[in-house]
């Protein structure tokens, strides 16, 4: 889906950016229009190595308050979660203000897997995959930081609650910035929030959170058996409660013990409970995840005809996690 937001570079502005980065030439460029927010190239180096090359947004658009910098937590994440056993692309290089383009870039190493949502892995496979990813994100879940929400964005607070109560403020404050059609009135949503947000208590530690483990952003070998290669696109990450991890691969779903996601997690070390109040989390998270995919709408305009079915579903999403909330003791 493509976006106004993307960043258009020529070969040869392309070509000048990787000899300041990496010292090597550009044999051949292709973009990579999946991605959201971000411009990204896979690109062939002179010397027959691949990379991928990941811009941020051009300097003088708008985004939603809480993506600022993104690139910037991206690379933060590279350098916590390899070597906490989380696989993922090779960060090779990254820069920030770039004195040329106004911004920044990260350098990555080019994986040869295919994403998870462009294969067709048969339903044992798919099963066994989820069973592993969940054991990559009680991984990831594991490593802890000082603060909650988005550093680099400035969203953040000394507790879960107040972190996630900024965080959700900011996003309803973008919506009225452009006029956003949301399912419920600003004010009402933002009751429902308050309303369950009592829950968030029982978050005590400040996790790594990716928030976009959606299939696109899972990479699986190739072959009769499929593992997963890496996870990737890690700038939406904040520090919070890991049971909103399992939103993204649940997308428009709901999470139970059935899900092969929760063994996996369990069996790496991590904790998941179905408790009243991880449920009106789960639906806190829901409906987050639900009011950007709406919101973020605004600064990028997304062609119609590619849009109006995440829409619709988004719509759908948050008006179930409302229901969820309007229940809430």
């Amino acid at each position: 889906m493509d976006s106004r937001t993307k960043r258009p570079l020529t070969p040869a502005e392309l070509d000048a950016l990787v000899r300041r980065a990496l010292d090597a030439g550009v044999s051949s460029a292709t973009e990579m229009t999946d991605g959201f927010a971000n411009a990204v190239w896979r690109l062939v180096l002179l010397d027959g190595h691949e990379v991928v090359l990941k811009l941020s947004p051009p300097p003088e658009l708008e985004q939603l308050s809480y993506e600022r910098d993104l690139l910037r937590t991206e690379a933060m994440v590279y350098g916590l979660a390899g070597p906490a056993g989380v696989p993922i692309p090779e960060l090779l290089r990254a820069g920030f203000d770039d004195p040329v383009l106004g911004g920044d870039y990260l350098v990555l190493s080019a994986l040869d897997g295919v994403p998870w949502n462009q294969a067709k892995p048969s339903e044992a496979d798919r099963r066994a995959l989820r069973r592993e990813l969940g054991g990559h994100l009680a991984r990831l879940n594991a490593i802890t930081g000082d603060v909650y929400g988005y550093p680099y964005a400035g969203l953040t607070g000394g507790t879960w609650r107040e972190a996630f109560l900024t965080m959700t403020g900011a996003l309803l404050a973008d919506a009225g910035r452009y006029a956003t059609p949301l399912p419920r009135p600003v004010p009402e949503i933002a009751a429902a929030i308050a309303s369950g947000a009592g829950a968030l208590d029982e978050v005590e530690t400040p996790c790594l959170v990716h928030f976009d483990v959606w299939p696109g952003n899972v990479f699986l070998t190739r072959g009769e058996t499929p593992r997963i290669q890496a996870i990737i696109d890690h700038e939406r990450a904040f520090w919070g409660d890991p049971l909103a991890d399992f939103v993204t691969p649940t997308i428009f779903g709901e999470l139970d013990e059935s899900d092969p996601i929760v063994a996996g997690y369990r069996d790496a070390g991590g904790v998941v409970e179905f408790t009243g109040p991880a449920r009106t989390r789960m639906a806190l998270y829901r409906l987050y995840l639900s009011l950007i995919l709406l919101v973020e709408n605004g600064p990028r305009q997304y062609p119609e005809k590619e849009y109006a079915s995440l829409r619709d579903r988004s719509f759908a999403a948050a008006l179930r996690a409302l229901d969820v909330l309007s229940t809430t003791p």
